[in-house]
């Protein structure tokens, strides 16, 4: 028994010895090329590849002209008015967010008793307030509902859409 266990340990061993050699000499060879692969990696760099100035500048440019010297098409583009949006569609992208969940005071849509104060008010009050915004008692409104984007009659038919909803 004890010499099946000196054999088992004498391969083991050997076995052992031999992994670590081939790893040792497969480390050797791989290193052993590395100075002249880093020496032809270097040179092809140098030799090839654009200077650093041309590799580090802008993908594009930006462009600042005046209308005058804009070409014909973009001249009438830019003349296209957007097309005004109604009431429920300016309500839907801009004044849901507050009025839908009553944020900050807003009145909720459809909420009869947030809104007959208000619009006892009149029509040219909420419009002021929609516009230009308001802060009181009530809640804060910014102005055109925080979308600068939005035209004066672009608000109004927004007011008239919640109103006309919420009397």
């Amino acid at each position: 028994m004890a010499k099946k266990s000196y054999a088992a340990h004498v391969s083991m061993i050997l076995g052992t010895t031999l992994v670590l050699l081939a790893f040792i000499f497969s480390l050797v060879a791989h290193h052993g090329s590395m100075p002249e692969r880093a020496r032809l990696d270097s040179s092809a760099l140098r030799s090839t590849a654009p200077s650093a100035t041309e590799r580090i500048k802008p993908v594009g440019e930006v462009s600042f002209q005046s209308a005058q010297t804009q070409p014909e098409p973009a001249k009438k583009a830019a003349a296209a008015p957007a097309a005004a949006r109604d009431g429920q569609q300016v309500y839907q992208a801009s004044c849901v967010v507050c009025h839908g969940a009553g944020v900050a005071g807003a009145p909720k849509l459809e909420d009869k008793g947030q809104w007959a104060a208000r619009i006892a008010k009149g029509s040219a009050t909420l419009y002021a307030s929609a516009i230009n915004g308001m802060q009181g008692g009530a809640g804060v409104m910014p102005a055109k509902g925080g979308n600068p984007a939005l035209s004066d009659a672009e608000v109004k038919a927004a007011v008239d859409y919640m109103v006309a909803r919420s009397k």
